[in-house]
């Protein structure tokens, strides 16, 4: 309950025989297709592109895992609006949710992913990560700068004009790179506080079995582990996200 998305991108890849390395891959919403086809058997997964690389091939995915929870009558929405933007929270929390369910309902017993999909390409999806995507058109900036100036000299009149884009584009490089390494901080951050959280409802969850084996109760735990949980389901995304571009 409450997995790192460490833990379950490791536990995606076992089960499913694929080779994730983000949480946020898995807004294609294939995984979340199989995974259910784990517990049942019946997912038309002839109709899941596990390797999509679009929007449009995200929704498609979501649209069969949405039959199957209507048909199944597993009443939990699926926010497929913030999932096929491959934001990590969005995805960690709905995999959070899919491993507990998961949990409750898997049958025990093998389960041929690979055979299930019929072998069908399962390439490690594109995800949106604006800084990557940024310092790629930057790049490609700094070439075309570079190939400009390397024609012939220009008029001396217009060197120091021929210059500023290509300081336009050092300076924007820099930008992105200290916006890299203060988001890696915060990541790290984030996780250091996430691990923490964990080892409390790891603590909690246990003391509560001891006591109720006991038919004992704690009022205290309850509301801890209330306060815990309330973070899943009452997250809201930042507002800025909101103003992100847009994918296709």
């Amino acid at each position: 309950m409450g997995e790192s998305r460490t833990e379950l991108v490791a536990w995606v890849n076992e089960l499913l025989q694929l080779n994730y390395t983000k949480i946020e891959q898995c807004g294609t919403g294939g995984a979340y297709c199989q995974i259910v086809d784990s517990i049942y058997g019946d997912v038309p997964m002839a109709r899941v592109k596990m390797n999509a690389k679009h929007e449009y091939e995200f929704v498609a995915n979501f649209k069969v895992l949405q039959n199957v929870f209507r048909a199944k009558k597993i009443e939990k929405p699926i926010p497929v609006e913030k999932l096929v933007k491959c934001k990590m929270q969005d995805n960690l929390e709905f995999m959070q949710w899919m491993k507990r369910f998961w949990d409750s309902n898997y049958g025990g017993g093998g389960y041929d992913a690979v055979g299930r999909r019929r072998g069908a390409p399962t390439d490690t999806p594109a995800t949106i990560a604006p800084l990557a995507s940024a310092s790629a058109r930057t790049g490609g900036l700094s070439v075309a700068g570079s190939a400009r100036s390397g024609g012939r000299t220009p008029i001396s009149g217009h060197r120091a004009a021929s210059t500023q884009p290509n300081e336009a584009v050092q300076a924007l490089q820099a930008q992105l790179r200290e916006m890299s390494g203060h988001l890696e901080g915060l990541e790290k951050e984030r996780d250091f506080y996430f691990a923490k959280l964990r080892d409390i409802e790891i603590l909690a969850q246990q003391q509560m079995e001891v006591l109720e084996s006991e038919g004992k109760d704690d009022p205290v735990l309850r509301e801890i582990q209330k306060i815990l949980y309330s973070t899943e389901d009452g997250f809201e995304v930042p507002e800025q996200a909101v103003d992100e571009e847009e994918t296709f």
